[in-house]
Order: structure tokens, then C-alpha cells, then sequence
């Protein structure tokens, strides 16, 4: 196989891998976003729940925070943004494979193959 062959096979590779990471990507965020609203409810009514039993305001945050199912789900939260960011760097690094073979490609035009 020629260099010209590999370099072509390898950008086709690249997109089809971009392809599936770009899908990935739309449901890393959905979850980022899931993960998100769901412990963004349980804080509010967490705050709500001790607030109305009186703790001193000053407290009622730090509370909610550290009861375990609201940690957890402050965990969650983490892990899919984490795991988001992730994704969006390997996708890039994808692109920046791709440009790379992209300059591979037309030097070895320039070149005559």
C-alpha cells in the first residue's frame, strides 16, 4: 500500500471516528445536563426541607451539601462534567489528528506523491 493510500485510509478513519464521537458527545452532554438538574432539585428541596425545621440560615447550605444523598448526586454531577470535558478533548484531538493528515496529504501532493 502507498503512503498516498495510508494517509487516505487514516482521514477516512479519523472522520468516521469524529462521526461517533460527535454522537458520544451529544450524550455526554445530555447527561451532563440530567446530572445537573437532578441535584440541583434535591439541594433546593433539601434547603427547603431544613429551612422549615429552623436550622440557622447560615448553615442550611453547608447541610444540604453534605446529607449523603445530595453529595452523591453532587458526585454524579461531577463525574459527567468531568466526563464531558473529556469528550470534548478527545474529539479535538481527533480534529487535530485530521488537520495533520490533511497536511500530510497535500505535502505529499505538493511532492508528486
Amino acid at each position: 500500500m502507498s503512503d498516498l493510500q495510508s494517509v487516505i485510509e487514516s482521514m477516512r478513519s479519523v472522520q468516521q471516528r469524529l462521526d461517533t464521537s460527535s454522537k458520544r458527545i451529544f450524550g455526554l452532554a445530555k447527561e451532563k445536563a440530567e446530572s445537573e438538574r437532578r441535584y440541583k432539585i434535591a439541594l433546593r428541596q433539601e434547603i427547603l426541607k431544613l429551612k422549615s425545621e429552623g436550622h440557622p440560615a447560615t448553615l442550611i447550605l453547608e447541610l444540604a451539601k453534605g446529607k449523603e444523598d445530595i453529595a452523591e448526586l453532587r458526585f454524579q454531577r461531577d463525574i459527567a462534567r468531568e466526563t464531558y470535558k473529556a469528550g470534548l478533548d478527545s474529539m479535538n484531538n481527533l480534529r487535530t489528528e485530521a488537520s495533520l493528515l490533511q497536511s500530510i496529504l497535500r505535502w505529499q501532493n505538493e511532492m508528486g506523491g
